[in-house]
């Protein structure tokens, strides 16, 4: 349920999951400061979680160090979360520089990525991407796929063909009735949502939940409290106490459906969460203007 100030609150519904009766996955939290899953010769450090389709990878680069893909790479997408970050971004033909809060599509086939100078890198992927996948911290919870989250589906190819794209963030100015910057790929939706100053109205929070697919909540900057509430099940031995689990940031928060969610900003000053979805979501596509680049991205 929605405030009615909430753009979000005039959604249409998505239809049950097929598996409807299945077991309710538990949420998953990482701090992305524990034991990294790589660490690079230069002593880059790289933190990686996954959802059913999507997985994100989390580096502190080093000044001059690289993450590289291989040719068989699928399209994935680049994060920039920082007011001074610089990276360099190499692919097919191309090539672009992203500084600041931004977001990069990067093409399918071979990549490199070089931090211009010390940066935190986000790389979100789909799930295709095997390798990263298997280094996955929680990649256990996925030895069986979660029955109620809907299959990964690519949607159609972009209008303009495979290249480079950059899209600056502090361009994008909010406009009313419009939910964040939300930009999508084939297989991927991210909406980088506009910082908040201080806590959250705890009058205004919006418990909701998804019929089919995961989030993934990524805090970036500031501090948060998950929500979370797992619906009950005919099978009392499935159910679970209510968490409400405080996160700092970076932090990656994966909440399954359909459990009922809401986050509120805790910290005294600017909180950012970046919300992750895979495939992208039909709802947000159905409202005019919330894709940021749709016409790069058809429906169909």
């Amino acid at each position: 349920m929605f405030d009615k100030s909430d753009p979000r609150a005039g959604l249409s519904r998505s239809a049950p999951a097929a598996a409807a009766d299945a077991a309710i996955a538990a949420p998953h939290y990482t701090e992305f400061d524990g034991e990294p899953s790589e660490v690079s010769a230069r002593g880059s450090k790289t933190w990686i979680t996954r959802g059913q389709n999507f997985i994100v990878a989390y580096s502190s680069l080093v000044a001059g160090d690289e993450l590289r893909r291989p040719a068989g790479q699928d399209e994935y997408v680049v994060i920039l979360h920082e007011d001074d970050a610089v990276v360099t971004v190499h692919a097919g033909n191309g090539q672009v520089t992203a500084k600041g809060q931004s977001l990069v599509v990067v093409p399918p086939g071979e990549s490199v990525i070089v931090a211009d100078q010390p940066t935190d890198v986000v790389r979100v992927f789909d799930i295709r991407t095997d390798d990263l996948a298997a280094l996955a911290a929680n990649a256990a919870d996925y030895r069986e796929p979660h029955p109620r989250v809907a299959a990964l589906e690519s949607w159609p190819e972009p209008a303009d063909g495979d290249r480079l794209r950059v899209y600056p963030l502090d361009t994008i100015a909010a406009e009313p009735g419009r939910f964040g910057r939300i930009f999508r790929t084939r297989t991927l939706m991210i909406n980088y949502m506009y910082p908040t100053e201080g806590p959250r109205d705890a009058s205004k929070l919006s418990p909701h939940h998804h019929d089919d697919f995961e989030q993934g909540s990524l805090a970036v900057r500031g501090e948060f409290i998950h929500h979370i509430r797992t619906p009950w099940t005919p099978d009392m031995n499935q159910w679970r106490d209510d968490e409400h689990t405080p996160v700092g940031s970076p932090s990656l928060a994966i909440i399954p459906p359909p459990t009922v969610h809401t986050t509120r900003a805790t910290g005294a000053g600017s909180n950012i969460l970046i919300d992750i979805f895979s495939p992208p979501r039909e709802d947000f596509s159905d409202q005019p203007g919330w894709v940021l680049n749709a016409a790069e991205y058809p429906r169909q």
